[in-house]
């Protein structure tokens, strides 16, 4: 059995919070933008960001690695960085199940 991923864009989520919130096409996408970069602002300031029952975006730091280059074998060094984790709430994973 296989299952189709279906993939919405960020201008679908704006029409939709519009449509539902009745508020203009453009307030509900400076809410959207203004959400993002609360969230990316506090990721990036070393904050967990939690919404009790949906989730939480954290950060993991990747330490520096040596890996190797698929096409040639060769050695190559892998710069540490900071990568997004999200771990998703109980009324989530109900909602999706």
């Amino acid at each position: 059995m296989t299952t189709e991923n279906k993939k919405l864009s960020k201008t679908h989520i704006i029409d939709q919070l519009a449509r539902k919130s009745v508020i203009t096409k453009k307030e509900s996408e400076q809410y959207v933008n203004n959400l993002l970069e609360i969230i990316k602002d506090n990721l990036s300031n070393g904050y967990d960001v939690a919404f009790m029952g949906f989730g939480t975006f954290s950060i993991n730091k990747r330490e520096a690695r040596e890996g190797r280059n698929p096409a040639t074998g060769a050695k190559i060094q892998i710069e540490a960085k900071n990568v997004v984790k999200f771990k998703a709430g109980k009324d989530l994973e109900d909602g999706v199940n």
